[in-house]
């Protein structure tokens, strides 16, 4: 009775998560609360001057693309790649608007790039979660029909009954992973604004 208990009760979060998802029709496989924003837009984080050749030529530039590359990480904490921006603004002198403009060029490039992988990955779980949710009711209807058989094969009861809970706690432990991760792509909007906010001051 446990393990119908946790594997119903898995099944229940995943019907739930799918009736959600119904809401949004464009996109069947996506698993978060938050609504699924595929691109960050420009114009909600750059209010600056026109980007240009900025956009194509800011990864010729090895000075700007080191500096993409550390800005973006998310294991640089926000403060610190704010300074980062600053300092390499002021050291820039003439130069500095053009820097300025491949600087966020790269970062836009960049940031909307990690979404779109963060995503990605997302609505590859929940196609897992989908499958493993089918494959879970099948086998609770096994363990079932087992359970009630006469006679009892109590061997093969115990068996499907291990793998029935082994598989409900890999669901549910990606169900937890899932929510945790849904807050990435809303962390990388943040990061993009907060920076895009920093470079267009010090153009100023």
């Amino acid at each position: 009775m446990k393990v119908r208990t946790a594997a119903m009760a898995a099944l229940a979060f995943a019907v739930s998560a799918t009736a959600a998802r119904a809401a949004d029709p464009r996109y069947p496989n996506w698993p978060c609360a938050q609504a699924k924003v595929p691109e960050i837009s420009l114009a909600a984080v750059w209010a600056g001057p026109e980007l240009g050749d900025a956009e194509t030529k800011w990864k010729d530039d090895s000075k700007i693309s080191a500096l993409v590359s550390k800005l973006a990480a998310r294991k640089t904490p926000l403060d610190e790649a704010e300074k980062s921006v600053k300092e390499f603004l002021a050291g820039s002198a003439a130069d500095k608007s053009t820097n300025a403009k491949l600087l966020f060029a790269g970062l836009f490039d960049t940031l909307n790039a990690q979404r779109s992988q963060v995503m990605g990955g997302l609505e590859r779980v929940s196609r897992k979660q989908r499958e493993a949710a089918d494959k879970i009711r099948e086998e609770t209807i096994q363990l079932q029909a087992l359970q009630d058989a006469t006679p009892r094969d109590d061997t093969k009861v115990d068996a499907m009954s291990n793998q029935l809970i082994w598989e409900t706690r890999i669901f549910e432990d990606r169900r937890k992973v899932v929510r945790f991760v849904c807050e990435v792509p809303t962390t990388i909007d943040q990061r993009l604004f907060a920076l895009g906010r920093v470079i267009q001051q010090e153009m100023e």
